[in-house]
């Protein structure tokens, strides 16, 4: 372990904190709205908005409120899954300075995991574009487990497959259920104040422990200098 880094090990949500996952979730959104023949569409901003609450709220997004009953949202989400999971990589992209903050983490061997409410095989098939995922120690999607965050279940079993008790990590992410889980957990927070979070939001609110309002910050937090 580090001798700088005040955590054995550092766990991650994945959209809207290590990648920017939101122009593909957006251009998936919008071939369903289109092969319903919805009239719809969402814009990137809008999509940025909404990406951490899953691929029905994105389409809940783009079609009036109103008119939701008209719609079988479970139905157009097995049209997106598989549409996505063939474009799951064509516009994303790391947030400045992440990849080089996992590289320092690995540099330093320190451990780290991604705990994500993406299911799992599209977590995989998506990290797998991205070389600077290959020293990760361990990887859980919503769907590996019975239970999803902000339950601790599935960053108690990161933190196994680690070997590494919940207390000395620190689990980073832009959403509130990101915060409530590390809590959960008993573990440090990050609120990763770049990520998908609504312009206007009372950051404070979140209670998370610490909070980066830029990847600079995170790498400060961590001692990674």
């Amino acid at each position: 372990m580090s001798n700088k880094c005040p955590y054995e090990a550092v766990l991650f949500d994945l959209d809207g904190t290590l990648l920017d996952t939101a122009l593909d979730l957006g251009k998936t959104t919008n071939y369903v709205l289109n092969k319903y023949q919805t009239g719809y569409s969402i814009s990137d901003d809008v999509a940025r908005d909404y990406a951490s609450d899953g691929m029905r709220a994105l389409m809940k997004a783009a079609i009036p409120e109103n008119l939701h009953q008209n719609y079988d949202f479970e139905k157009m989400r097995l049209d997106f899954l598989p549409y996505y999971y063939e474009h799951i990589a064509d516009r994303t992209i790391f947030f400045p300075h992440i990849a080089q903050i996992l590289q320092k983490l690995t540099a330093n061997k320190i451990p780290f995991a991604v705990v994500t409410n993406k299911p799992d095989h599209l977590a995989q098939q998506l990290l797998k574009k991205f070389p600077e995922f290959d020293d990760m120690g361990c990887l859980v999607g919503c769907d590996l487990l019975p239970v999803s965050k902000p339950d601790p279940a599935p960053l108690n079993y990161a933190c196994e497959k680690l070997n590494v008790q919940p207390s000395k990590c620190v689990y980073i992410g832009d959403h509130k259920r990101d915060i409530e889980a590390g809590h959960n957990a008993h573990m440090d927070t990050i609120l990763a104040a770049w990520g998908y979070i609504k312009k206007g939001t009372n950051l404070q609110g979140f209670n998370a422990e610490f909070i980066a309002n830029t990847p600079e910050d995170l790498i400060k937090l961590l001692n990674l200098l």
